[in-house]
């Protein structure tokens, strides 16, 4: 299996587009821990860091491919990781120019270097759309999304994988599960509940009644990854031999569909926090393809030698360590 040491990454040149992001900054304290030099790549970079990790001021929406081909130039990565796009708040011309856009000019500029790195691009489960309740979706499933960040991202996996195919490019998308653990974005129905824990924690410190948990109907079964274990997938792609990877689309899972509504509630066990978890009635049905996620991990376990290996409480105590105070985190 994927080892959580991955000595073939010392010494790599790695850039991470979106490096101070959710999933960024995890993948650039990943690999600056196997030694690799790390360049992280955002609108808002950290700051001063680590000489193995150096912030690069850039928004990569406003970028063309030149430029980026001469930043590509000067920095020569064996490796760069787009964990840049849109996600939450935005309308679909929006994701498209972040999700579909970037990753054609970033894969123009690659292609023309005199010697190409490999892209790692960062797909989604939400590429699929529909799902068969009972059974894994595999990556040989023609994708049918059914949201505007579906249908953009996947545009984007299309990018690369024709770059792969008809411009030699060393690519592979790596199509992610959800992906939960601290820090997930606020907007995400993890996030705004772990911020809501939170918020209540506090309330109940003081003595006072937090407000209940109003929720949408929880009827979806989700597949749902461990942040930790994104990282590890995005660490063995590095390192893995082109000719087995190279143009291929990768399940990135725990392969098993979790109902929402149990996994909610476990959230509030596990926080410490005593309320209420209300779902609210909506005439809306939900929309297609939303009620069941599960991915076929095989290909991963194949290919990459990686398979998860946090269990979701694992992940559900690190997502709650850093948005519930330590009183109630601790009580559970």
């Amino acid at each position: 299996m994927q080892s959580a040491d991955n000595e073939g990454a010392a010494g790599l040149r790695v850039v991470v587009l979106g490096g101070t992001g959710y999933l960024g900054r995890r993948i650039g304290e990943a690999f600056a821990a196997d030694g690799a030099l790390v360049h992280l790549v955002s609108r808002t970079p950290a700051g001063d860091g680590p000489a193995d990790r150096r912030s690069v001021r850039m928004d990569l929406l406003a970028t063309g491919a030149r430029e980026l081909a001469r930043f590509f130039g000067s920095v020569r990565p064996d490796v760069v990781v787009n964990a840049a796009g849109r996600v939450w708040q935005a309308g679909e011309a929006e994701m498209a120019a972040g999700n579909a856009d970037l990753v054609a000019r970033v894969a123009e500029s690659l292609v023309d270097l005199p010697h190409p790195p490999r892209l790692i691009q960062l797909g989604t489960v939400h590429e699929y759309g529909a799902g068969t309740p009972g059974a894994g979706t595999s990556e040989e499933h023609e994708p049918a999304p059914v949201t505007p960040y579906g249908r953009t991202k996947l545009l984007g996996t299309r990018i690369v994988l024709r770059a792969a195919a008809e411009d030699g490019l060393d690519g592979v998308v790596l199509r992610l599960a959800n992906v939960i653990g601290a820090g997930v974005p606020a907007g995400s129905l993890f996030g705004k509940v772990a911020a809501h824990l939170g918020e209540a924690a506090r309330a109940q410190h003081l003595g006072e009644k937090p407000d209940e948990l109003r929720l949408p109907p929880l009827r979806a079964h989700r597949d749902v990854v461990d942040a930790r274990d994104a990282v590890d997938a995005v660490r063995a792609a590095a390192t893995a031999p082109a000719a087995d990877i190279g143009g291929q689309v990768i399940n990135i899972a725990r392969g098993e569909a979790v109902p929402m509504d149990a996994l909610i509630h476990r959230m509030v066990e596990l926080s410490g926090v005593d309320l209420p978890v209300v779902e609210t009635v909506t005439d809306q049905p939900s929309g297609p393809g939303a009620e069941w996620q599960q991915l076929d991990v095989s290909r991963a376990l194949r290919l990459l030698r990686w398979q998860p290996r946090r269990t979701l409480d694992a992940s559900l105590r690190d997502l709650l360590a850093a948005a519930v105070p330590a009183p109630a985190n601790g009580r559970k």
